[in-house]
């Protein structure tokens, strides 16, 4: 997910897909500790997904404040 893309969700939309993607990280741990793991590559990833969304879920809410 690009920042552009964060951008253009709505406010529910971005803590949907935090929680997907956690989801999802939790299930890639999972798979690490049974050896099942197809691509480890993807913990960066998503790892950066998160933020991306944090980051942008903390400028809306400092945003929000500011106009108050």
């Amino acid at each position: 997910m690009k920042a552009k893309e964060a951008h253009k969700l709505s406010d529910e939309e971005v803590a949907v897909e935090i929680d997907r993607i956690r989801r999802h990280l939790f299930e890639l741990r999972t798979q690490a500790v049974t050896e099942k793991i197809e691509d480890s590559s993807q913990f960066p990833k998503n790892r950066k997904d998160v933020a991306r969304l944090l980051t942008e879920r903390r400028r809306r809410e400092i945003e929000r404040q500011s106009q108050s």
